[in-house]
């Protein structure tokens, strides 16, 4: 049982690790933010459907709610693909992947749209302490300073994904994690396929390598092994386990980038991620 424990705990870590390699991966690859993501979600849609293929995994949709879900699910997916890119262009890597960390909160304040749930409470408290954590995230209040941009395209990115994570819910209850993927990455391609008249795709060839690497690496491998680890934790657990992915993505871009955070980002991001595990823990309980 404890053998089984470790090797399901080093996979979900391992998802982690993987996906918190899109930070520096993004600053690095010289390309607009959404030819970045057109280029990531072509090549993963293309190892993912191999990797589903292989498995002999379903692509049928059951029905046109579903169709319509999946959709929307992969529009709000691209949308927070392209501003946390940009947030990571404009910012650094610990900024917007700290300022991403919002999104627990942020779910808090919109779930009760989606269900009956009220808000906790505590959950304004908390909210608060989101607030202070990103006020010291900011290194001056000026619309035209890059970070001040880079951490509000952050928290736009986090409420994208927050707004996505609760309208595919049920899907996930109903279809496989990879296939659901597999349709998320196509339906950004196609979204992002105007891009091709107006972006910059110029030096593609010189950055494919970068780009097949966040493809296979950090959505195709990443995101894989985080949704199988679901098998095995409770979505809690698993949220409180990758609450590490931003310190994972801080550590790897001061090897590969040496970007060094300051104090006030160690404080705010702190207080960000202390929100998001005082939430899991009060979830599980």
């Amino acid at each position: 049982m404890q053998k089984n424990y470790t090797k399901n705990l080093s996979v979900l870590l391992l998802g982690t690790l993987f996906i918190s390699t899109s930070g520096v991966l993004g600053r690095y690859i010289a390309m607009p933010a959404e030819a970045i993501i057109l280029c990531r979600a072509f090549l993963a849609a293309i190892f993912i459907y191999i990797f589903c293929r292989v498995q002999k995994i379903s692509f049928k949709i059951n029905s046109a709610k579903d169709k319509r879900s999946f959709l929307m699910g992969g529009f709000l997916m691209g949308a927070h693909w392209v501003t946390y890119f940009y947030a990571l262009k404009l910012s650094n890597v610990a900024l917007a992947m700290l300022s991403i960390y919002t999104y627990p909160i942020i779910t808090v304040f919109i779930e009760p749209f989606f269900s009956k749930k009220k808000i906790d409470r505590i959950h304004i408290l908390m909210a608060i302490l989101v607030l202070v954590g990103v006020y010291n995230l900011i290194p001056e209040f000026s619309i035209e300073n890059t970070y001040l941009q880079g951490i509000l395209l952050g928290i736009l990115s986090a409420f994208f994904y927050a707004l996505r994570n609760l309208m595919v819910k049920e899907d996930v209850k109903k279809y496989n994690g990879s296939m659901l993927m597999f349709y998320q990455m196509v339906i950004i391609s196609v979204l992002l396929l105007p891009t091709l008249f107006f972006s910059d795709y110029s030096n593609i060839e010189s950055q494919l390598p970068w780009l097949l690497l966040v493809a296979l690496l950090t959505t195709a491998i990443g995101h894989t092994l985080m949704v199988n680890s679901l098998q095995h934790f409770s979505a809690t657990k698993a949220s409180i386990i990758s609450s590490i992915q931003p310190i994972f993505g801080i550590i790897i871009a001061f090897i590969f980038v040496n970007e060094i955070p300051s104090s006030s980002t160690f404080i705010g991001g702190s207080l960000i991620l202390l929100t998001v595990i005082i939430e899991s823990v009060r979830s599980k309980k």
